[in-house]
C-alpha cells in the first residue's frame, strides 16, 4: 500500500470528474446561484473584499478553520431555491461564498498531501467520493454526511484510529466552508478537486467509507515528517 502513498501534487490529479467540461471562471454570485438552485445548498455571503484580510489563522479558535477571517462578518443565509434577484441583494460583486456546515454536509479536513494520497487510493478502490475542495491553506476538504462531527471520536474508535495523533478534524454545525471561487487574500483560490453533482450534494458519502483511508494517510504523513532527513552525499 505504501507505494500508493508516495508524494503527489495537485497537477497530477484531474481537477474535475470525467466527462465534466472545463468551465469559465464563475463569479461569486453565479456560484451562489448554482449552489442554491442546482445543488440545494444553503449559502451565505462573506464580507466585501475591502472589509477583510484573510490568513491561515482565524480568531474563531476552530482548528484549521475552513473560512479563515471570513465567517465572523458573514451575511444572512440564503436557503435552497432563493431567487436570483434576492441573491443579488445579498452579494457584493466580489464577496466570498460561504457554505454553512452541519446542514447538508459535514467536512473532513486533512493536510493536502494526505488528502491527495487518500483520494487516489479511494478512487482506485472504487469508493464513491463526494465533493472535495483544495484550500490554499494547504488543506483538503472532503464533504461527508451531516452529523459526522459529533460522531468523529466514535468513528475513529470503530476504525481503530482513536489513539493515533492525527492531523484530521471535522467541520460541523456552527462552522463555515469558503467555497469556490472564493479567494483567500494573499493565499489563492479555493478549488474543486471533485465538483459536486446533484447526487453527491443531496447524498454525500458516509464518513466511515472514507475515514480509514484518510486516517492512514494522515498517520503515514506524520511518520514521514518525524523521520530524520538523510544527509546529502
Amino acid at each position: 500500500m505504501d507505494n500508493l502513498f508516495g508524494e503527489l501534487r495537485l497537477r497530477h490529479l484531474r481537477l474535475a470528474p470525467r466527462g465534466t467540461l472545463r468551465r469559465t471562471r464563475a463569479t461569486a454570485l453565479d456560484a451562489a446561484g448554482d449552489y442554491t438552485a442546482r445543488l440545494g445548498w444553503t449559502v451565505a455571503a462573506g464580507p466585501a473584499r475591502a472589509a477583510y484580510r484573510s490568513t491561515t489563522a482565524c480568531d474563531c479558535g476552530t482548528p484549521h478553520c475552513a473560512a479563515p477571517g471570513l465567517h465572523a462578518l458573514a451575511g444572512p443565509k440564503a436557503a435552497p431555491g432563493t431567487p436570483a434577484h434576492e441573491l443579488r441583494t445579498l452579494w457584493a460583486s466580489d464577496a466570498p461564498v460561504l457554505l454553512p456546515a452541519g446542514l447538508h454536509f459535514d467536512v473532513l479536513d486533512v493536510p493536502e498531501q494526505a488528502g491527495l494520497q487518500a483520494l487516489v487510493r479511494l478512487e482506485r478502490m472504487g469508493t464513491q467520493v463526494g465533493p472535495v475542495i483544495s484550500s490554499p491553506t494547504g488543506r483538503m476538504l472532503f464533504f461527508v454526511a451531516p452529523g459526522t462531527a459529533g460522531r468523529l471520536p466514535e468513528l475513529l474508535y470503530r476504525t481503530g484510529w482513536d489513539d493515533a495523533a492525527l492531523d484530521l478534524v471535522c467541520h460541523g454545525a456552527g462552522t463555515y466552508v469558503a467555497a469556490p471561487p472564493t479567494v483567500l487574500d494573499g493565499l489563492g483560490p479555493m478549488r474543486w478537486l471533485r465538483r459536486p453533482t446533484r447526487e453527491s450534494a443531496a447524498c454525500p458519502p458516509e464518513a466511515r467509507l472514507l475515514l480509514g483511508t484518510l486516517a492512514y494517510a494522515c498517520h503515514r504523513g506524520r511518520i514521514r515528517s518525524a523521520e530524520p532527513a538523510w544527509p546529502a552525499a
